[in-house]
């Protein structure tokens, strides 16, 4: 069954038998690992995801005939049958080792950000591993916690119930991805900085799917930014070469992140998406900030069969400042699919979004791009743009910016553009002794490098501009992954 059948059976609402069969017995599968994930788990998380895995089973995998997922066909995910990593018994009982505690940090070099040598914290299909972690962690400054959210959850509960899934919400069928981690949810990382407290390094978060067999992971991120402290964060997604099995395999990573961005605090946040070419990647981002207070996003996508990625922005403090960045490279038949909503419920406040993407071959992106300024949010000032380069002709965007506004005293704008390398340059770059390769790939890097310059890790910015220039057409690399 080819994806265009998929797409054009879920618009008319009439799926094939078979398609229906095998999306009824995966919710079987996903209903067996909650109910032992209930009879395993912590006892005060299971109201909240037996409420979350209900809305899941209720609502259904979100189709193409709902909006914003209506250029997103997630059939491939929804028929097939991914399960837990079993603790201590190998991924999906393929094997009998316990994968995680087979990983070493040689393992994860490829995921090493040069220059960076502040905490790391590593999770293994989805939990927190101290012996990966520990070393690192130990190098924290005063007034900065980090802990696997299981080991919170055991011991002192009240440091994050109070936030824990009350900025991700799962009561939509829009959000089914949200309420199906929230209903498998076990573990994931807990970073909490106390107020007035810098964070002078940059705290890397890196989750590594390893193991063989169609596996998925729930992985879950808490941030608590006290009133005017200062944090930068590395959000990182990939696989360990050698240990995931069968390059083709897919695997599947669903991960919800919550961000709580205090009075006056500064927020810069960084999420890399290096996924195997088979896998697949659906993630969400929930924030707030409070008064005066700044926070900065930057996802880059390198690499997965279907890539989605949500943030929802909450500005209900005076005089906050938000800004989403987002780069996108995707080949083959990939889809790579970018949702950001930006809420102004206060006023004199500033957003700020640009995404770019870099598409080739068949490959296919999304970008829905909402703005709200509510009534009380005078004097807002936000602005959005979208920008595509479309390397073959059957690469194709869907773009889509909105604005809703109900103040009066408000300066909004957006703007987007799709088009493909502009001839005239690429003339004038011949003109002066560059082959056709070389005018595209100046002219490419060129179209990238306006958002690399944005980003504020200088080994970030780095590391992704050696990898664009390697990937580039006509270099003999398949992939844009990193790993």
């Amino acid at each position: 069954m080819d994806r265009d059948r998929d797409v054009r059976s879920s618009r008319r609402g009439d799926e094939p038998i078979e398609m229906m069969t095998e999306v009824a017995e995966s919710h079987e599968i996903y209903r067996t690992e909650f109910e032992q994930i209930q009879r395993q788990g912590a006892e005060n998380l299971r109201s909240l995801r037996e409420r979350a895995f209900g809305q899941f089973v209720h609502s259904g995998w979100p189709t193409t005939r709902l909006e914003p997922w209506r250029f997103t066909n997630v059939a491939p995910i929804a028929r097939s049958r991914f399960r837990l990593p079993s603790v201590g018994t190998g991924v999906g009982g393929d094997n009998t080792a316990d994968v995680a505690g087979a990983i070493d940090h040689t393992q994860l070099a490829p995921f090493e950000l040069a220059g960076i040598d502040g905490p790391r914290v590593v999770c293994i299909n989805g939990r927190f591993s101290s012996a990966l972690s520990g070393a690192s962690l130990a190098t924290l400054p005063a007034g900065v916690e980090v802990h696997g959210l299981a080991d919170v959850l055991a011991t002192n509960p009240a440091l994050v119930e109070s936030h824990l899934s009350k900025l991700a919400g799962f009561d939509t069928p829009a959000s089914s991805f949200t309420a199906l981690n929230t209903g498998l949810l076990q573990d994931g990382v807990v970073v909490r900085v106390a107020a007035h407290t810098v964070v002078e390094t940059p705290i890397q978060l890196l989750f590594v799917t390893a193991g063989g067999g169609q596996i998925m992971t729930h992985p879950r991120v808490l941030v608590l930014a006290g009133e005017q402290s200062q944090l930068r964060l590395v959000e990182s997604y990939g696989s360990v070469p050698g240990v995931t099995g069968d390059d083709d395999t897919p695997y599947f990573t669903n991960a919800v992140t919550e961000v709580v961005v205090g009075d006056g605090a500064v927020v810069d946040h960084h999420k890399l998406v290096r996924e195997r070419a088979q896998a697949y990647h659906i993630a969400s981002m929930h924030l707030t900030t409070g008064r005066g207070s700044t926070f900065s996003s930057h996802a880059i996508t390198l690499g997965g069969a279907i890539v989605r990625n949500d943030v929802r922005a909450e500005m209900n403090g005076e005089d906050g400042e938000c800004t989403l960045n987002g780069l996108y490279l995707a080949n083959g038949r990939s889809l790579v699919d970018n949702h950001t909503t930006i809420h102004h419920a206060a006023p004199h406040c500033n957003s700020h979004e640009l995404y770019k993407g870099i598409l080739d071959d068949q490959s296919r992106a999304v970008f829905n791009g909402k703005i709200i300024v509510a009534i009380d949010a005078q004097k807002t000032d936000a602005k959005q743009t979208n920008k595509a380069l479309l390397l073959s002709e059957d690469a194709q965007i869907n773009t889509k910016p909105e604005l809703e506004i109900f103040a009066d005293d408000v300066r909004c704008t957006h703007g987007a553009t799709i088009g493909q390398l502009d001839e005239n340059a690429l003339f004038y770059l011949r003109a002066r002794g560059l082959d056709v390769e070389q005018a595209r790939n100046v002219l490419i890097h060129a179209f990238a490098s306006d958002l690399l310059n944005r980003i504020t890790i200088p080994s970030i910015r780095a590391q992704l501009d050696d990898v664009l220039l390697q990937q580039l057409p006509g270099t003999g690399h398949a992939s844009f992954a990193i790993a």
